[in-house]
């Protein structure tokens, strides 16, 4: 595991600053509610009649008054958002990354295989995303409680179980897309994260539109839905699991058999 404790240690000031930056976020959100509780009926009213941006964020079938509704909204950006540029740079040049600082015939030069490396890169994404998602539920939860709300556990859970659920699907894809890169590039995973929010907000607004849904990670990170029916779709759920590994798959199958110079 040698190659995992490396990867993790050239990562480390990346996890700290993109963990610091979404639980410093998440604790002013929490913070910020019990001043602004008083005036959510009023703001309830207002985004009940902004029509199609209201509901591509979902905030016609929440309750902005209570704790779990405003969550939902405005630390589910913050998480949803933050996570998931973190995620996709945390994978999108893992593969490459030997390629574009010349160090590639070294790392094989060692009598380790191609698929170990994969293996033990891939280990050390998902070890950071999770380590990470755990810091940030127990930031999420302590806030809550700092500020004498009723922790609503059941929906908070939900919620973040989404969001990392989002994040692994999209560490896949740009894992899968990290094999074909010859120099590593964080725009690639942060563009990818960025299409596929985008695409949701097109599928909530847009009838027509409605199966992008299917496509992106965020169709099933919809607080509105998570809050009301108390669960994930796992349809959606599913079908996002066989995206983010087929992108696993991908990377195995191509950098295996990859030139590397």
């Amino acid at each position: 595991m040698t190659l995992v404790k490396h990867e993790l240690k050239q990562g480390k000031i990346l996890f700290m600053i993109w963990t610091a930056a979404i639980g410093f976020l998440l604790v002013i959100c929490v913070f910020l509610f019990p001043e602004m509780k008083g005036q959510m009926e009023s703001v309830n009213d207002v985004f009940a009649s902004m029509g199609s941006f209201t509901e591509a964020f979902g905030m016609d079938r929440l309750n902005f008054g209570s704790l779990v509704g405003f969550y939902a909204v405005e630390c589910g950006n913050v998480l949803g958002l933050g996570g998931a540029f973190y995620a996709a740079l945390c994978a999108a040049g893992i593969l490459s990354k030997e390629e574009k600082d010349k160090t590639a015939e070294f790392l094989l030069t060692h009598p380790v295989s191609r698929k170990r490396i994969i293996t033990e890169k891939l280990v050390a994404v998902l070890l950071q995303i999770t380590a990470m998602n755990i810091i940030i539920y127990a930031v999420a939860v302590g806030s809550i409680a700092a500020v004498g709300e009723e922790i609503p556990l059941k929906e908070i859970s939900l919620l973040h179980l989404a969001y990392y659920l989002l994040q692994i699907e999209l560490a896949g894809i740009c894992f899968g897309i990290s094999a074909f890169l010859r120099k590593g590039s964080a725009g690639a995973g942060l563009g990818i994260a960025a299409m596929m929010y985008f695409l949701n907000l097109i599928a909530n607004i847009a009838d027509v539109a409605e199966l992008l849904k299917y496509i992106t990670p965020f169709g099933y990170c919809d607080g509105a839905d998570i809050v009301t029916n108390g669960r994930l779709d796992g349809g959606m759920v599913a079908i996002g699991a066989g995206i983010g590994i087929g992108g696993i798959m991908i990377a195995y199958l191509k950098y295996t058999k990859k030139d590397i110079h």
